[in-house]
């Protein structure tokens, strides 16, 4: 069969789709990757084949009042509550005020017209049996339904933006038909009606016609979706493994890492790490280039380095403090290694949160940290040994999912299920595991 992968444009999104993708074309079928020109590089990096898809936005730096906008609406989405607790946390108006930001900025400004309108162009000429699409890139849900194929959503942490969806979904039936407004649907009712798809908008647009889900069960939201488990197989792109990392520090290693900057959590890394200098432990932190030139008088206990292929550096590693990247969460875990999550807005929290109540890490606002902080966490992880515990149950569930080998059985015996028939081409486009409930 003919499988299509999209992406948003960045490599933390694109990374977690390669392993089934690669699971899938040595079973023989035929995969291509859809996502901006910017990312054709990395995917070609993979080894699989890539689809450039043309987008209207360009460098939101340069769209002035338009960049200013999406800049202020993503911190708005950013900074809500959803790690909130209980059976219904949000109001309505919470949630309404969500979607009606959300859906322009965020999801419409990410799969705008141009995108859409490029990758349903591929789509129709190419006729895949089965589109896999990564939360951001609903336009390969879009893209589905234009041409009857199956479609699937991967996920790869927590499924914060559809419990919230299903809770305003909830919340929306209680209002008085006049009020009952969704953003989502409306956006998406009118891209399909806009490409001459006459079957509508229904709200497997938004979670898949089933979600394939790459983090440990234990860890996921209860959301009742079908879902198809599989194991992560950590990919950190092209690496090579330094050779400071093949010797034995000869004591406990503690790996730091925020991301592509420190800047983007709002923390000082260089202050942070100057608080573990009395810590019997050596420090591995991947900085970027400029907070590298920037670091002045660290312990002598600390390794700055630009990149590590963290699947080679976390089996060496006693704990590990991270931003929240689900790939840095999800390589701890197939470790067994205790995180130190520094929560900073998006799913960060909930994920942190989770790893406490699983009893396999710590989760600490970014706002509240410092070095004093971060040191006596560190060395609650390393010398407590329940964190060490709690982290090998979670590995030991990881392993046991099945592999992405293991699913494609599934993903075809699906794909029959679903698969329908493509609608009709308009003039102007020219013509050319099991899965359980959750």
């Amino acid at each position: 069969m003919k499988v299509l992968f999209t992406s948003l444009a960045h490599h933390t999104h694109y990374y977690p789709l390669v392993p089934l993708a690669w699971a899938l074309r040595t079973a023989g079928h035929e995969v291509r990757i859809a996502s901006q020109p910017e990312l054709t590089d990395v995917i070609t990096g993979t080894g699989l084949t890539a689809v450039p898809v043309e987008w209207s936005l360009g460098h939101i730096e340069d769209l002035g009042l338009l960049g200013r906008l999406h800049d202020e609406a993503s911190a708005h989405v950013q900074g809500f509550d959803y790690a909130a607790r209980g059976e219904h946390p949000w109001t309505w108006e919470q949630l309404l005020a969500l979607e009606n930001i959300m859906v322009p900025t965020l999801y419409g400004a990410l799969n705008n017209d141009t995108m859409v309108d490029a990758l349903v162009g591929f789509a129709r000429s190419w006729q895949p049996d089965l589109v896999v699409w990564e939360t951001f890139t609903l336009a390969g849900a879009v893209a589905a339904r234009v041409t009857g194929a199956a479609h699937c959503r991967l996920v790869s942490g927590p499924d914060i933006g559809v419990r919230a969806r299903k809770e305003f979904l909830r919340l929306a039936a209680g209002q008085e038909p006049e009020h009952r407004e969704d953003p989502t649907a409306e956006w998406l009712e009118r891209t399909l009606r806009r490409l001459g798809c006459d079957t509508g908008f229904d709200e497997d647009m938004v979670t898949g016609q089933w979600t394939v889900n790459t983090t440990p069960p234990s860890t996921q939201l209860a959301l009742g979706l079908p879902t198809v488990q599989v194991r992560h197989v950590a990919y950190n792109g092209p690496s090579v493994v330094p050779d400071w990392l093949r010797a034995d520090p000869g004591r406990s290693r503690v790996c730091v890492t925020l991301g592509s900057s420190a800047s983007d959590v709002g923390v000082d890394l260089t202050g942070l790490l100057a608080g573990l200098a009395d810590l019997d432990a050596e420090i591995v932190a991947t900085v970027d280039e400029e907070t590298r030139r920037a670091a002045r008088h660290l312990p002598d206990n600390v390794r700055l380095v630009d990149f590590v292929p963290l699947n080679d550096l976390l089996p060496t590693c006693a704990a590990v403090v991270h931003h929240g990247g689900v790939g840095t969460k999800a390589t701890a875990e197939l470790h067994a290694v205790p995180q130190l999550i520094l929560a900073f807005g998006w799913d960060t929290e909930v994920m942190g949160r989770g790893l406490e109540d699983i009893g396999a890490g710590i989760c600490v606002p970014s706002a509240d940290l410092s070095p004093d902080v971060l040191r006596k966490h560190v060395q609650r992880l390393i010398t407590e040994p329940s964190f060490a515990d709690g982290a090998r149950r979670l590995q030991e569930e990881l392993l046991a999912t099945p592999s992405p080998n293991e699913v494609v059985p599934v993903l075809e015996r699906l794909v029959a299920e679903h698969r329908g028939h493509p609608g009709p081409v308009p003039a102007q486009h020219g013509t050319s595991g099991s899965a359980d409930r959750r």
